[in-house]
This record gives structure tokens, sequence and C-alpha cells, in this order.
């Protein structure tokens, strides 16, 4: 049975804001996970129109296809099955806000054993919506809700930052933060991600243990995304559509050029501090 589950993720900022701190939180994150032989490879990064996987719904966007390099993020039982250099993730994402269609495949190795279908919709509401994404009858029984609150959810240790605690951290552009327990009852601003998450994982007697993990991993990085995107908010707050094209564009660069650096994992920190930044 493919494991579908919708995260909903809340956030004190409105749908237009979300649009620019998305997109400049992934850069960010792609460049943090970069260096010395894995992490994410960027191809394209380019405007498309009329794409027969949306449905018809949506026209226009930005589509993007990176390869992820991930050797040493998978459980270590699928690291010993499979051949080394072969555990390469192929994303593409079609983003025509406020919907995105992201689909993650494995064709060197696993090929049609392995799908994964993210689709996200942004709207301003606290995540009450039902079927924002019109599933039918028998995928909305076996779909599973989970909130995602930045300010309550528990993080794990590795991945917790005091500076991206939005229980501690203070706006100075916006005002914003730091939030309270009941955040979402008294905020000023309030949307919601619906991300209804599909994966299919077809590998005889791992399916189940694989398809859960990846699962909690993508959960992981919801939460930790959007605890970033919030308090990150000073930095890109002030930034336009065009500011995050140079940016992506400067990412691009980086990221292709480091990914292969054993050395890159050591001097990541050093050369973000001489990175020239758009404010």
């Amino acid at each position: 049975m493919v494991l579908i589950k919708e995260y909903r993720v809340l956030l004190p900022m409105t749908v237009e804001e979300y649009k620019i701190g998305q997109l400049f939180a992934v850069a960010e994150a792609s460049k943090n996970e970069t260096g010395g032989g894995e992490g994410v490879e960027v191809i394209k990064n380019e405007p498309f129109s009329n794409n027969p996987l949306l449905d018809g719904k949506y026209g226009e966007g930005q589509y993007t296809f990176k390869i992820y390099h991930l050797q040493s993020k998978v459980p270590s039982f699928v690291k010993y099955l499979a051949p080394k250099g072969s555990l390469a993730i192929h994303e593409e994402a079609w983003n025509a806000y406020p919907y995105c269609k992201t689909i993650l495949t494995n064709p060197s190795y696993m090929k049609d054993g392995f799908h994964i279908t993210i689709e996200s919709l942004h709207l301003p509401d606290d995540g009450k919506q039902e079927n924002v994404h019109q599933l039918a009858p028998n995928k909305l029984k076996n779909r599973e809700v989970q909130i995602i609150d930045i300010a309550n959810d528990p993080v794990s240790a590795k991945d917790y930052k005091e500076s991206e605690d939005p229980t501690k951290f203070k706006s100075i552009k916006t005002g914003r933060g730091p939030l309270a327990k009941d955040w979402v009852k008294t905020t000023d601003h309030i949307m919601c991600c619906y991300k209804l998450v599909t994966v299919e994982f077809k590998w005889r007697g791992l399916q189940n243990r694989i398809e859960s993990f990846i699962h909690q991993t993508e959960r992981r990085l919801f939460l930790s995304l959007h605890r970033q995107i919030f308090c990150w908010i000073d930095r890109w707050y002030d930034l336009t559509i065009d500011d995050i094209r140079a940016i992506e564009e400067e990412t691009k660069r980086e990221l292709n050029e480091i990914l292969f650096s054993p050395k890159a994992s050591k001097t990541k920190s050093s050369s973000r501090k001489r990175r020239r930044r758009i404010k």
C-alpha cells in the first residue's frame, strides 16, 4: 500500500512573504548540506509553462532539477544493500506558487521501485481545511494528517540551534516573535503549508521500514526548514524575487564548485562569512 501523509505547517507570516522566505531558506540549507562529495547538485533552474504533470491547474512557474548525493544520509542497512554511488536522488520541482509539485526518484538503482511525490499548497488559514488537494475518496480514506507547529513541536538535539528557536527569536524588521505556546491563537499573521507526501518503495522485505523512515525524515526536514524560515526573516524580508533569482544563481555556482571537493566541508563556514549578501 502506498503511504500517504499530509503535513500542515503553520507559520506566523503571509502567503506572499512565505514565497520569498521559502526560496531563500532552501538556497541557504543547500549550502549547509554540501561539501566533501555529498550534497546538492543543481542541474536546472528555469521558467516553465503548461506542464502536464500539474493537471492543467497551474500554467507557469519555475522548474528546478537537482541531484542529491546522500550516501551518508540513508539507514545503514540500505547502504549495505545498495552499491556505492547508487544512492543519488533526483528531484524535479515545478513551483507554480502558491502550488508546488516535487518528484523524487532514484533512476540509477531503484528505478520504478522508488518514488516520492510532494504536493504543496500555501493558503492564508490555520490549517483546518480538510481536502485542499482534492483527493479522491479512496486516497482520502488512507491519508494521515499531522500538524507541524514550529514553536511547540520537539526538535532533536542534533537539529537544535538556539539562533533558530522561534520561542527565543525576535525579528527586528517585523517585530514578530518570540512565539509563545499559544501563538497560533494570538498572531496577527498566519498561513499554512499543506504538504501532501506520497511515498512508494518497492523493495521486498524493506518496504514498510523504508517508507516509515522516509516520512520521519520528511517531517523532520519540514520542521527544521520552517523554523529556519521564520528565524531568518530579517535576512530575507526585504528581498525581491529578482534578488532571490540572483541568490539561486550564485548558490548553483557555489554548490557545483564545492560538491566534490574533499576539503569543502571544512571550509564551508569560512567561505560563507566571505559570501556577498544581497540586502
